[in-house]
């Protein structure tokens, strides 16, 4: 638990939250100003800012449980799908890994997540681009 972090105190029960789901990797939450009713958001116990910063043998189950409170999201809220979403520090509201599982319908009036896209220039920009990522891939851990 991080002092100051609002996240580790929900984990530690110090927040009162509606609480959907937990086990030794997760707590899973409604989210206090929810996108729709059933917006959850999915935490790891251990503090951890990023995605980036979660060990790799905690990887599979953080994200297992993601996978399972998907399908209860849009089960439990007659969704026709979900919008799935994690941000790392740049618009990170709180400083503790978190995925937000939203419930979706067509027509649904959600805007916002989706910014201006563009377009590569050509092939070959695509390409370095492609290279500049890919040269920078540390190596499977597994």
């Amino acid at each position: 638990m991080t002092v100051d972090c609002l996240f580790c105190a929900v984990v530690a029960g110090d927040v009162e939250v509606h609480r959907v789901y937990e086990d030794d990797a997760v707590v899973a939450f409604l989210d206090h100003r929810p996108l729709f009713p059933g917006h959850v958001l999915v935490v790891p116990r251990r503090h951890v800012e990023t995605l980036t910063d979660l060990a790799p043998e905690e990887v599979g189950p953080y994200f297992r449980q993601v996978q399972r409170i998907t399908g209860a999201v849009e089960r439990g809220m007659a969704a026709r799908g979900s919008f799935v979403a994690e941000n790392n520090r740049v618009s990170q509201s709180v400083p503790h890994l978190h995925v937000h599982v939203v419930p979706r319908n067509p027509r649904d009036g959600l805007r916002g997540f989706f910014w201006p896209r563009g377009r590569y220039a050509d092939a070959a920009e695509a390409a370095a681009t492609a290279a500049r990522v890919r040269d920078a891939l540390e190596p499977d851990p597994g």
